[in-house]
């Protein structure tokens, strides 16, 4: 079994955010999903075991009000692209130039974020992400708004049921998810085409949570779309997912 050591860093304003490593050799810094955390997306279902035993040193922080970070109330803690500074101030802090980057849903707009800022990673993964999912986020992010509004009221037919189990189940707290949600900013679309990173778009068959994945795959100038089985939820168990992840970032 793959032993994974954890630690906590001090961000740039303050706020500690838990950090989970595997392995030894390449670094590769792996972002979580909404409301998840690096135990749930990456350590769980072994995909974090498969590319440590691929040799790379994977890296995994929960984002703030995620998984054991910390999870503020102030609404000064939640600043635009909070989420995209404390990346860049774990990277800093880790002192890398050379590393992959890779993530799943909101850690895959936080990993777009990120190119679009003008890091360069070797390799890049985008995960369970599709072209509107990067060109349109406020629909979705009201979604999740009006799931966590509705979260004791939610009926087992209404569209955000699955979701407020989700997030009821990782224990999220609702006053700090409502201020980070409310943290994301606009995507620099006009980036995106342009990109010079090698790109892994993978996404489940049945996965359009995002949008089109295929559609985000053609859009890139680096890209490669590879399916894996499952729908947004399930993909992110499947050993396919690692198996993906791993063969993309040997190449």
């Amino acid at each position: 079994m793959t032993e994974v050591n954890g630690y906590f860093f001090t961000s740039f304003d303050g706020v500690k955010l838990a950090v989970h490593e595997c392995g030894a050799g390449r670094p590769v810094l792996l972002l979580h999903g909404l409301f998840s955390h690096a135990e749930m997306n990456w350590i769980k279902f072994g995909h974090a075991a498969k590319l440590a035993a691929a040799g790379f040193r994977v890296i995994m922080p929960d984002f703030r009000a995620h998984g054991q970070s910390e999870a503020p109330h102030d609404p000064a803690a939640y600043p635009e692209d909070v989420l995209m500074t404390d990346i860049l101030a774990l990277l800093d802090h880790l002192a890398m130039d050379d590393f992959d980057l890779g993530g799943f849903s909101l850690g895959a707009r936080t990993t777009a974020k990120l190119l679009c800022q003008g890091i360069t990673p070797r390799r890049a993964i985008l995960a369970g992400m599709g072209w509107e999912g990067l060109q349109g986020w406020d629909s979705r992010r009201q979604f999740f708004v009006d799931a966590i509004h509705m979260r004791d009221t939610v009926q087992r037919t209404d569209p955000h049921f699955m979701a407020v189990q989700f997030f009821k189940s990782q224990k999220i707290d609702p006053v700090a998810s409502l201020l980070m949600l409310d943290s994301f900013g606009p995507m620099q679309t006009e980036k995106l085409p342009n990109l010079q990173v090698p790109i892994a778009v993978i996404c489940g068959a049945e996965d359009s949570d995002n949008g089109s994945a295929p559609l985000l795959a053609e859009k890139l100038a680096q890209a490669t779309y590879i399916e894996i089985p499952g729908t947004h939820m399930s993909s992110v168990t499947q050993g396919e997912l690692g198996d993906a992840m791993a063969e993309f970032l040997i190449r």
